[in-house]
C-alpha cells in the first residue's frame, strides 16, 4: 500500500492539516493500493499563499530561463518516462501498451508542442496605431484536472501556466492522484522554484470550490464535467476571476456511403473503445447513410464483438476496466436505458465481459436503430457504448450532428474532399476528424456550446494564460 498522504506545498512535502484519508482503487482489481489524503479550504490556502508570494519573482523572470526549467522537466519527464506509465495503469486502469503509446505520450508531444508555440510567442508588440502591447502572465492560478487522461490535462494546464509566468496550485482527481504527485516529483526535480506549484488533492466539491473561490486566485482552468464546469464558473463568480472550461461532448461521426466502409467503420470504433470509452472526444454518435446502413451495422457488430477485455498489465491491444464502481454503475444503466427506450442491442450489452468476475469491465457495445431523441444519443455515456443514427441526405445528417448540448469534436468519414469540407464548416464543434485523422501536439483543443469554452494547447493554449496591457505614449 503506498502512503501518499501528503501535499506539495512551497516546494516541499507537507502533511495535511487536518487528515482525512481516502483510498485510491485499482480498477482491475478493486482493491487500494494507495492512500491520499483529501484536502479542505485550509490546505487550498496554503497552497495559494505560496504560489502568491512565488507569483512576483516567477513573473519576472527571464522568458528563457522559464523555457530552460521546463525543457530540464522534459528530461527529467523521458528519464521516468516508465514510472509513469505503470502508474497510469494502476490508477486508471489503462492497458499498459496504451499509456506507454499514448497516455503517458501526452506529458512528452504536449510538451514539445508548447515549447515551439513559446519560440513564437511576442511578448512586446508595436501595433499599427504606434501603441505597443505588452503580453503579462495573469498570475495565480487554480487548475482542476480529470481522472480519464491525467498526464494529458496536467500538462495542458501547468506548462502554460509555468511557461507564461503564472504560479499555480494543482487539484488533480481524486480517482487518480498518484500520477500528479509523481509529476509533482519530477517538477521538484527539475528545479522550479518554491510556490511556483504546489499540489493539493482533494473533492471537487470541497477542495475544488475552495479554489475556485480564493480571493486571490486570478483564473480557473478546469477540465471534467458540464455539471462541474458550470459550480467551478459559479463559485470563481463573484470574484470576476477569468475561467476556462473543457467539458464533455456527444460527438457525432458522420459514415458516408462514399467511403472505405471497411476500414473506416472498424476503425471508427476502435476510436469509441478507445481508453475503455473514456474520453470527451470519443465518436460515440455513428450517423449513418441508409443506403449502407446495414453494412455499416454488420461491421460495427463485428469489431465490437472482436474488441478485446482484459489486464491492463498484460501488454496488447485489449482495452481495461472503467476507472470505479460508480461509472461502472453509470454506464450499466445507460445501457439498460438503451434497451428500455427500443434501441436494438447489436453487440455488448449489461454485465462485465465473459471470465470477468472482479474489476469494472463492461462490454463494448453497440446499439442499433437509434433516434437522435434517445437517453444513449443524448447523454455522454462515458463508457465503450456506440450508437447508430441512420440518416437519408447530407443536410439531414449535419442536422442531427448539430442537434446536441455538446461541440467537442465531430468526424467525417467520406471519399469525396469537397463534401468533407462542406460538411466541416456546417458543423458546430471545436475540432473536426476526417477520415481518420487525428488530433496533433500543438494544435488547439476544445469546443462550442455545452463543450466549454478557450482552448487547449499550442499557441492558443498558452494565450490563456496571458494578460494584454496596452502603452499609449506620447
Amino acid at each position: 500500500m503506498i502512503d501518499a498522504r501528503q501535499f506539495y506545498i512551497n516546494g516541499a512535502w507537507v502533511d495535511p492539516l487536518r487528515p482525512d484519508d481516502h483510498a485510491v482503487i485499482n480498477p482491475a482489481t478493486e482493491e487500494p493500493v494507495a492512500t491520499v489524503s483529501l484536502g479542505g479550504a485550509d490546505d487550498i490556502d496554503r497552497g495559494v499563499v505560496a504560489a502568491t508570494a512565488a507569483f512576483g519573482p516567477w513573473s519576472r523572470t527571464p522568458p528563457a530561463e522559464r523555457r530552460a526549467l521546463v525543457a530540464r522537466l522534459l528530461e527529467v519527464y523521458r528519464a521516468r518516462y516508465d514510472e509513469m506509465v505503470q502508474t497510469i495503469t494502476l490508477e486508471l486502469g489503462a492497458p499498459v501498451d496504451m499509456c506507454a503509446e499514448q497516455q503517458a505520450d501526452t506529458g512528452v508531444g504536449h510538451v514539445e508542442g508548447f515549447l515551439r508555440a513559446f519560440d513564437r510567442l511576442d511578448w512586446r508588440e508595436v501595433l499599427d496605431n504606434g501603441d505597443t502591447l505588452l503580453r503579462e502572465p495573469v498570475g495565480v492560478c487554480g487548475l482542476i484536472t480529470p481522472w480519464n487522461w491525467p498526464i494529458n490535462q496536467i500538462v495542458l494546464k501547468v506548462i502554460p501556466a509555468l511557461l507564461t509566468g503564472c504560479t499555480c496550485v494543482l487539484k488533480p482527481a481524486e480517482l487518480t492522484p498518484l500520477s500528479a504527485m509523481l509529476y509533482a516529483r519530477m517538477i521538484h526535480e527539475a528545479g522550479f522554484p518554491p510556490g511556483v506549484f504546489n499540489l493539493v488533492n482533494g473533492t471537487g466539491e470541497v477542495a475544488g470550490a475552495a479554489l475556485s473561490r480564493h480571493r486571490d486566485v486570478a483564473m480557473m482552468s478546469f477540465t471534467g464535467s458540464t455539471r462541474a464546469g458550470i459550480a467551478v464558473s459559479r463559485d470563481a463568480a463573484p470574484t470576476i476571476k477569468r475561467v476556462t472550461l473543457e467539458l464533455g461532448g456527444k460527438s457525432p461521426n458522420l459514415i458516408f456511403a462514399d467511403c472505405d466502409l471497411a476500414t473506416r467503420v472498424p476503425a471508427s470504433l476502435s476510436e469509441v473503445f478507445l481508453n475503455t470509452g473514456q474520453s470527451c472526444d470519443a465518436p460515440t454518435r455513428l450517423l449513418v447513410e441508409r443506403s449502407v446502413y446495414a453494412q455499416v451495422a454488420e461491421l460495427a457488430t463485428k469489431a465490437a464483438e472482436a474488441q478485446a477485455v482484459g489486464d491492463p498489465t498484460r501488454p496488447g491491444d485489449h482495452i481495461g476496466p472503467l476507472v470505479s464502481a460508480t461509472q461502472f454503475q453509470r454506464v450499466q444503466d445507460l445501457i439498460a436505458a438503451g434497451i428500455a427506450e427500443g434501441a436494438t442491442l447489436l453487440a455488448g450489452g449489461p454485465g462485465r465481459p465473459e471470465g470477468q468476475n472482479r474489476g469494472y469491465y463492461v462490454r463494448p457495445t453497440v446499439f442499433g436503430d437509434v433516434d437522435n431523441a434517445m437517453t444513449i444519443a443524448r447523454t455522454e455515456i462515458f463508457g465503450p457504448v456506440a450508437v447508430l443514427i441512420p440518416f437519408d441526405t447530407e443536410a439531414e445528417a449535419i442536422a442531427i450532428a448539430n442537434d446536441t448540448d455538446y461541440g467537442l469534436a465531430a468526424y467525417i468519414q467520406t471519399g469525396d474532399p469537397a463534401r468533407a469540407e462542406r460538411v466541416a464548416a456546417q458543423l458546430r464543434a471545436g475540432m473536426i476528424h476526417i477520415n481518420g485523422a487525428a488530433h496533433n501536439y500543438g494544435s488547439p483543443f476544445g469546443g462550442y456550446k455545452h463543450s466549454g469554452n478557450g482552448r487547449e494547447g499550442g499557441l492558443p493554449g498558452l494565450e490563456e494564460f496571458l494578460e494584454l496591457k496596452t502603452l499609449h505614449t506620447a
